[in-house]
């Protein structure tokens, strides 16, 4: 007996032993950097806008901000870029530099554009924009620089997250035309049935064409001992906008939240605390509230100190974690891209001819550039991916993504909260839910940062939600409602009867 009581006693010694080895792995690390991304040689090509324009001057500066985290055996780095949209092959080259120089698996890095409108150009046909020469390879390095710096700077972290409401700051800038006021498209056709920016009580206009989503979502970590580390915003407002370079109100916000929280009299051999805003899903938001008289001189920095603050007042109600669990998890979605028929194709051939070697200068000659690209581009294969971090997930998209995309992820998601990270590892174009390409307009013409089938968006939700429910190891959660209202739901079947 006294034998039999002596190996069980060896047998909970050794349990407990893996279970404190267990508990000391699951035990949170954390990390952040910032890197500068400026552009070195000027001028240079900026996007942003329908056609191509350059830039001599950098208002403030663009960053990268990359955040890493690590328990047990699994590391996530994230970084969020000042950049309108950086294509798949851009982000993959970084990813490959990360892993090669930390080994954490590229499935477990992340890569997003702020989507600021005012960077330097690294994608081809980014409507009628090039890649600026000299920018890309810097970019790459750079980026690729930050997430390995976050990496160095891992230390014993606790994390902890909530989400407000910020209806003031977002709202829906595609707005229903009259029904005596539908407008031509690029190619001619009177398809226009809901457009951006419709101006302020524009009585062309009769309301948005879908819902918001207005949630600023907050990931805070910190030192065991409350030093900041690192603050992970997310929000769906799409720009605010500049002339020459500048990280817009992404920048605007990190800063002001620095400063209120940066511990005075920080040691010079401590990191510095980094703040990060990503781009939530505002592929249809903007910061404008066309129902309402147009703000008069209502300036860039004091909307992101009104955004600034209201993180700063949620931040003390965090409840904080030190052991946590992270998991990524990811999968390739082959989608068809909408080429043109064989008249369209015509029409462009003999607009570009036309044009020759200058670059597009209007509307038609942009689309008539697009049509052959998309022509000699028939697919696209996306990256889709999830992260988990305890309870919380963020899905990133490499889209364009409708507010009520995100509503209808958010809504579904069995790990909450959830945050919509668009224009992550890659650039593949606005996805409008399918019953939206019936109202036309600038987001449903055929670009590359416009072009993928219409059944695009039901698809891309479905391979996230099962990505979350992999992650989760539960069901999604039932859909209630559809999200649009009487008007707006009139508006479609109306667009669908040809009406």
């Amino acid at each position: 007996m006294n034998r039999l009581i002596a190996r069980w006693v060896a047998v909970l010694i050794v349990l407990a032993g893996l279970a404190g080895r267990m508990l000391i792995a699951d035990e949170l690390r954390a990390g952040a950097a910032v890197i500068d991304v400026s552009p070195r040689i000027l001028p240079a090509i900026k996007n942003g806008g329908f056609t191509e324009a350059t830039a001599d001057r950098v208002l403030d500066p663009l960053y990268a901000r990359c955040l890493a985290l690590a328990a047990g055996d699994q590391t996530l780095v994230l970084a969020i870029v000042d950049s309108c949209m950086i294509p798949r092959e851009l982000c993959d080259q970084i990813k490959q530099q990360v892993s090669q120089q930390t080994g954490v698996p590229a499935n477990n890095l992340l890569i997003a554009a702020t989507h600021t409108h005012s960077a330097p150009s690294v994608m081809d046909y980014c409507l009628g924009t090039r890649a600026d020469p000299n920018y890309p390879p810097w970019l790459v390095d750079q980026v690729a620089a930050g997430m390995v710096a976050a990496t160095k700077q891992l230390q014993p972290a606790q994390i902890g997250w909530t989400v407000i409401e910020a209806p003031q700051h977002t709202h829906c800038r595609r707005w229903l035309r009259h029904p005596d006021h539908y407008d031509l498209d690029p190619f001619g056709q009177r398809s226009v049935r809901a457009m951006m920016h419709p101006g302020y009580q524009n009585p062309q206009y009769l309301g948005p064409a879908g819902p918001v989503d207005t949630q600023l979502s907050l990931l805070s970590v910190e030192t065991r001992d409350g030093r900041p580390i690192g603050l992970l915003a997310n929000y769906s407002m799409h720009y605010f906008g500049a002339d020459q370079f500048s990280a817009d109100y992404f920048g605007d916000f990190a800063r002001e939240i620095e400063r209120q929280r940066q511990p005075p009299n920080q040691a010079p051999d401590k990191p510095p605390f980094v703040a990060m805003m990503s781009q939530g899903t505002s592929g249809d938001l903007h910061w404008m509230d066309y129902s309402q008289p147009q703000k008069p001189g209502y300036p860039r920095e004091q909307y992101a100190r009104e955004l600034a603050e209201l993180a700063l007042a949620a931040l003390p109600k965090i409840d904080y974690q030190r052991d946590i669990s992270l998991a990524a998890a990811v999968t390739e979605l082959k989608l068809r891209r909408r080429t043109p028929d064989a008249a369209r194709l015509a029409w462009a051939r003999e607009l570009n001819a036309a044009r020759g070697e200058n670059r597009p200068r209007n509307l038609p000659e942009v689309y008539a550039e697009q049509a052959v690209w998309l022509d000699q581009n028939p697919e696209a294969t996306l990256l889709l991916q999830v992260l988990r971090i305890g309870d919380l997930a963020i899905a990133a998209i490499p889209n364009e993504v409708y507010g009520i995309t995100g509503l209808k992820l958010k809504g579904q998601s069995p790990l909450q909260p959830l945050l919509n990270m668009e224009l992550a590892n890659g650039a593949e174009g606005y996805i409008p839910p399918p019953e939206q390409h019936l109202l036309g307009g600038y987001t449903t013409w055929p670009a590359r940062t416009a072009g993928l089938e219409v059944e695009a968006e039901p698809k891309i939700v479905e391979a996230l939600l099962k990505l979350l429910e992999e992650l989760a190891r539960k069901s999604r959660r039932p859909l209630e409602g559809d999200f649009y209202d009487e008007q707006q739901r009139r508006a479609i079947e109306a667009a669908a009867r040809g009406g």
